[in-house]
């Protein structure tokens, strides 16, 4: 019997640890799959950010697969990775969800890329707060596209995060007040050991494990290229 229950408790703990490695492993793969989703959509020039306004933005957060859908009510929710830029280059990435949803006539479901560029230090405060809703505590705007939209000024003034998305190949920007932006303490806790706030991480107050280099390489050839314009 004392056999048998040693063999339970062993298969118990392995079977936590490989839930473990898991988690952690998908939390890995976001940090990817966010770099990812930033040298696709700046392949194609014509249909990206423009430079200067990616030059301007002191934050970007990424949303590989936002989980769209519904009928009449539709819903948000997806998690994130995002950086900022500090004295010593991109910071160590913060993790976050987004959840939300809107009213409207919608039919069917799509999951889509999120790209969230922060535009100015009132919408940095937000980042670095555990929770906060756009539209109501953050400013936000669909930003522009394209080389034709870079001579355009008005999102300077109008927003303190520009959004876009990209589905099935097309990128745009894209409205998402009502939003809720909050920490992913579960990513946070398995990305690091232990859970690391939005502060911290993302004003440079942490180092970058290698596992985000894919992440904040991407971010830094993006600045250095948006500064050459």
């Amino acid at each position: 019997m004392k056999k048998f229950v040693l063999a339970c408790f062993v298969l118990c703990l392995a079977a936590m640890a490989f839930a473990a490695d898991l988690t952690t492993t998908k939390a890995t793969e976001r940090v990817q799959a966010a770099a990812d989703v930033l040298s696709e959509i700046q392949d194609a020039p014509d249909q990206g950010i423009p430079e200067n306004v990616l030059g301007s933005a002191e934050c970007v957060a990424v949303v590989p697969t936002l989980l769209n859908g519904g009928f009449i009510v539709g819903a948000r929710y997806g998690r994130g990775v995002a950086s900022c830029r500090t004295a010593k280059g991109w910071s160590a990435p913060a993790f976050f969800m987004v959840e939300g949803g809107s009213f409207g006539f919608q039919i069917g479901g799509q999951a889509v890329d999120l790209v969230m560029l922060i535009m100015n230090p009132d919408g940095m405060r937000n980042l670095l707060s555990s929770k906060f809703k756009l539209g109501a505590d953050a400013s936000a705007a669909a930003g522009p596209v394209g080389r034709a939209a870079s001579a355009d000024t008005d999102w300077k003034l109008k927003a303190q995060i520009l959004s876009y998305s990209r589905a099935r190949g097309v990128f745009a920007g894209v409205a998402l007040d009502g939003a809720v932006i909050k920490q992913d303490k579960d990513s946070t806790r398995e990305f690091y050991g232990h859970v690391v706030t939005p502060q911290a991480s993302l004003q440079g107050l942490v180092d970058a494990p290698q596992s985000a280099y894919p992440f904040l390489a991407t971010l830094a050839k993006w600045a250095t290229e948006a500064a050459r314009k």
